[in-house]
């Protein structure tokens, strides 16, 4: 839901991400790509799947992160 065409993002490999990030750890990551669709992951377009990749997309994870606690 990054409405914003100035905030760029990056799409980071599931593996990958604690190499970018200390938080989440790879395995509550991996909680929360299973569950996406109960935890609004789907709604804000955080898991992108390539082929067999998933990646994250940066700026709608830490959007939705923002987003926790309000009812959105």
């Amino acid at each position: 839901m990054n409405n914003n065409p100035d905030i760029s993002t990056r799409y980071i490999p599931v593996p990958n991400w604690e190499k970018h990030h200390d938080w989440p750890r790879i395995g509550g990551l991996r909680n929360l790509i299973f569950n996406r669709d109960k935890n609004g992951f789907d709604k804000f377009g955080v898991v992108k799947k390539v082929g067999k990749r998933v990646l994250i997309d940066e700026a709608a994870f830490f959007e939705w992160v923002a987003n926790q606690g309000k009812g959105v």
